[in-house]
C-alpha cells in the first residue's frame, strides 16, 4: 500500500519550486486522489476521457484535470465543459474538434501540442518538422477557442539515458525556438523514470504517477 501522502511530501521536496507536478492518476480509485488532494495536491493527469469526467463529477470542484492521454475527436465534447489543460494537441483534426467543443462551452481551452521526440513507433505526437511548421505558418490562429501554452513530449522507454536525453533536448529547442513568439509557459516532459533528466533540459511540468501511488493498476 503506498503512503501518498509521505510520497507526495518527499516528491515536492526534491521538485524545483518553479516546476508543476501533474499527479497521475489514471487507473485509481477516488480514495487514493482524495488523499492526494487533502495532502495539498490539485493537478491530477488522466488518461481516459469517460475515467476523467467520472472522477471530476465525484471530487472537490477546485481539482484542476489535465488530460495527458491520446484523444480520440468523438470524445472531447465530454471534458470540454471543465478540462484544464489538454496535454496531447497531435492533429489539426483535433485542434478543430477542440476548437467547436470549446465555442459551445463559451471556454478558451488551453493545450500543448504534443511533438514526437521519442524514437519508437509507439509514441503519438506530431513530427518535429511538422510541429514548427504549424507554429512557424501560425496555423494556431485558425483556432480561437483554443490556446496553445507549450509543448509536451514522451521519450523513448528505454533505459539508454544518453537516448532519453537526446530527446528532451530536441523538444527543449523546438521550445525555446518559439517561446517568445507564443508566450509559451509549459514545457511538459518527464515521467516517474526520466523526470531528473527532463529537468536538466528545461522541463516546467512533471507528469508522475507511480512514484507517488504506487504501481498503476492494470485492471
Amino acid at each position: 500500500m503506498a503512503d501518498i501522502t509521505q510520497n507526495l511530501k518527499q516528491f515536492k521536496s526534491e521538485l524545483p519550486k518553479e516546476v508543476t507536478l501533474v499527479a497521475v492518476s489514471k487507473t485509481k480509485p477516488n480514495e487514493d486522489l482524495q488523499e492526494a488532494y487533502d495532502a495539498g495536491q490539485r493537478i491530477f493527469g488522466e488518461n481516459k476521457i469517460q475515467e476523467m469526467t467520472d472522477k471530476w463529477e465525484a471530487l472537490p470542484k477546485d481539482i484542476q484535470w489535465h488530460m495527458i492521454g491520446h484523444v480520440q475527436t468523438n470524445k472531447v465534447k465530454y471534458m470540454a465543459p471543465y478540462v484544464n489543460l489538454i496535454h496531447s494537441a497531435d492533429r489539426l483534426k483535433l485542434f478543430k474538434e477542440i476548437n467547436k467543443e470549446a465555442k459551445k462551452n463559451e471556454r478558451v481551452i488551453d493545450v500543448l501540442l504534443q511533438v514526437k521526440i521519442a524514437e519508437e513507433d509507439s509514441k503519438f505526437g506530431m513530427p518535429p518538422e511538422e510541429a514548427k511548421a504549424f507554429l512557424e505558418e501560425n496555423k494556431a490562429a485558425q483556432y480561437p477557442n483554443v490556446n496553445i501554452v507549450g509543448l509536451m513530449g514522451m521519450a523513448s522507454f528505454v533505459d539508454d539515458e544518453v537516448q532519453i536525453k537526446r530527446e528532451f533536448a530536441q523538444l527543449e529547442k523546438i521550445y525555446n525556438t518559439f517561446k517568445e513568439q507564443y508566450a509559451f509557459s509549459v514545457l511538459s516532459m518527464g515521467m516517474s523514470g526520466d523526470y531528473k533528466l527532463a529537468l536538466e533540459h528545461g522541463s516546467t511540468m512533471v507528469r508522475v504517477g507511480s512514484a507517488i501511488f504506487g504501481a498503476r493498476n492494470y485492471n
